[in-house]
């Protein structure tokens, strides 16, 4: 009798092996002949050598329907191991307007027409400007942009970077390393990641600089190849940062730049770059604008009315 491990160790168990080990019960019964057990992140399976290679093979297909999808239930396991082909496959059919399958079964997909305009603009063009006002889903629906991109191993790492115009002169003052400081600008970004990647996975892929996430100034004198970078809130950049961040794509590289021109937080007397790229950009080959606005939005439904209120009274709101 022969032994096969399989480290699990990027993905929490609980993900696959399920409550109580149900999902474990239905790979049980595909493999009669083997014994399975499931130990802290790895599974081991015990029998005869041809049986092993068959679970190992078929095993690796739940894990990878697992990363593309982001959940594994019983009914997934049941078609995986019972298709003939591929089960993957199978299971995506009918679904191509989802962009990413996000946590716990969560359908990610592009829910308004002009979201949709941006997703088939990414398709299309190389750098993309999202712009709209809060709420609008510019930058949830790039982030989950990248993210299928990744999953789909289209680009080999995420840059997801925004100006820290709010910290100005007083970062130095705020307590924590860099990482703590800049993290509060950071989290919307982070937020969207969480609802697309596993706990885990997501930690795994910010150690191994997979993801990035970082201020706009540690983009200068780089050169962002084989990656999909995003830039948000790009109306709070100057026409020179905004410059800098453009001519950092490198060779099979996509970009998106996200923001919302009626909340700019640079003084009054300095031009937001997203306003400058508008009008010397916008009749470029390979570049596409496009702009969302309160039907897009897809916060609480009083979201739009507050905003509607504010543009009336001609005082920008607070995101």
């Amino acid at each position: 009798m022969s032994e096969k491990i399989i480290n699990i160790e990027t993905i929490h168990p609980l993900d696959i092996f399920g409550a109580n080990d149900q999902n474990l019960a239905v790979v049980r019964n595909f493999f009669p002949k083997l014994k399975i057990v499931s130990r802290d992140n790895y599974v081991k399976a015990f029998g005869e050598e041809e049986d092993l290679l068959d679970f190992e093979a078929k095993f690796s297909t739940l894990l990878l329907y697992f990363e593309k999808f982001g959940r594994l239930t019983k009914s997934d396991i049941t078609l995986l191991l019972g298709a003939e082909s591929n089960g993957s496959q199978m299971a995506s059919e009918g679904q191509q307007d989802v962009l990413v399958h996000g946590k716990n079964g969560m359908l990610i997909r592009a829910r308004t027409a002009n979201q949709r305009k941006l997703v088939d603009s990414c398709l299309k063009n190389d750098l993309v400007f999202a712009i709209g006002p809060a709420g609008t889903g510019k930058t949830y629906t790039a982030v989950a942009l990248a993210v299928r991109a990744l999953k789909n191993k289209e680009i080999q790492r995420i840059i997801l970077t925004r100006p820290a115009v709010e910290a100005g002169e007083n970062l130095g003052f705020l307590p924590g390393d860099l990482k703590e400081k800049l993290d509060p600008y950071m989290q919307p970004l982070y937020d969207a990641l969480g609802d697309m990647l596993p706990t885990q996975k997501l930690l795994q892929y910010i150690e191994d600089r997979v993801i990035e996430i970082a201020p706009l100034a540690f983009m200068r004198g780089r050169t962002l190849n084989n990656a999909f970078a995003i830039l948000d809130e790009a109306q709070n950049t100057t026409p020179g940062q905004l410059k800098m961040f453009l001519t950092r794509m490198g060779a099979s590289a996509k970009f998106i730049v996200t923001g919302d021109i009626t909340q700019i937080d640079l003084p009054r007397n300095q031009v937001s770059g997203l306003m400058h790229s508008q009008e010397i950009l916008k009749n470029i080959h390979g570049i596409d604008f496009v702009y969302l606005d309160k039907s897009d939005i897809i916060r609480h439904k009083l979201v739009s009315r507050v905003i509607e209120a504010y543009e009336k009274d001609k005082v920008p709101a607070a995101k």
